[in-house]
């Protein structure tokens, strides 16, 4: 018989003492406790909100204009056949702005004199389009470059819906990589550089792969925004989900089919949101915890 094999034998298993027992017992009443009282005053609190609208004196002109079972209905199937453009917007453009943001801001970020024009060409991009309205951005792309007749650029709505998203979203996701960048200690680079790495191995291999992960809830909630926008492309007459919606208001005089639209994109905006939210308690978990950032 070996020594552990000894040990273990010899060994008593862990019994918990009764005091320890009655508190745990304590925790999980009282957890239950809170959790029954919680659901009780969230059901009286719902049925007093629903009492109180469905009481009130213009409730059936609300609802008959804005929560119609029928229009509902008719238009739920041609709002959903218009996501699918919404959803490529998003995936395409999503994609481009990543990779242009990110450019902008290792522009930024260069160091030297003779690389001064060129931040200042990124400080002038992100300032302008920060500050341009979005929908100023698409009505002047979709409507704007059309008109300038200019041979093999694209008259496609969608397309150039697309370029005014990734204007405008470039240069907000520019400034979150470059908040990421500089907020890499300096010490990072100057050990990099004594480590015999040039400044742009430095950039690649030390600084971005730290910076891209200090920022990925910022980018997140970037892309759930961008989402949303989506729905702006609809002022080019592209039938997507807005605009679906659009047609069937405009034709019956009733807006429940806008509800449908907006709820919809509220069912695709909620998973993307929590998703955020888990990505951003993880990562201050494990900040907190002294792990990789």
């Amino acid at each position: 018989m070996t020594l552990g094999e000894g040990v273990h034998k010899d060994a008593h298993p862990y019994t918990p003492s009764q005091r320890r027992i009655a508190r745990e017992r304590h925790k999980r009443l009282r957890t239950r406790r809170s959790a029954g009282i919680a659901t009780a005053s969230t059901l009286v609190t719902a049925v007093l909100l629903w009492l109180a609208v469905t009481r009130s004196p213009g409730w059936p002109r609300v609802r008959e204009t804005f929560l119609s079972g029928h229009y509902a209905g008719e238009a739920l199937p041609k709002v959903l056949d218009g996501l699918l453009l919404n959803l490529r917007l998003l995936v395409v453009c999503g994609a481009i702005v990543l990779v242009v943001g990110l450019l902008l801001a290792v522009a930024r970020t260069l160091r030297g004199p003779v690389l001064f024009p060129l931040r200042a060409l990124a400080v002038a991009y992100v300032d302008f389009f920060r500050g341009l309205p979005l929908i100023i951005c698409l009505l002047t792309v979709i409507y704007g470059v059309p008109a300038l007749r200019l041979q093999g650029v694209p008259t496609d709505p969608v397309v150039l819906g697309g370029a005014g998203l990734v204007l405008t979203y470039s240069a907000y996701v520019a400034e979150v990589f470059r908040a990421g960048i500089e907020s890499v200690h300096p010490s990072q680079r100057a050990a990099a550089r004594s480590l015999g790495l040039s400044g742009a191995q430095t950039l690649r291999y030390v600084v971005l792969p730290q910076a891209v992960r200090r920022v990925v809830p910022a980018l997140l909630n970037d892309l759930v925004s961008l989402q949303k926008d989506t729905g702006l492309v609809s002022i080019a007459g592209v039938v997507d989900a807005v605009y679906a919606a659009q047609i069937i208001a405009g034709r019956s005089f009733n807006y429940t089919p806008y509800i449908v639209a907006g709820l919809v994109f509220v069912a695709l905006t909620i998973p993307m949101t929590r998703f955020t939210d888990w990505v951003t308690a993880r990562m201050n978990r494990r900040e907190s915890q002294g792990g990789t950032v």
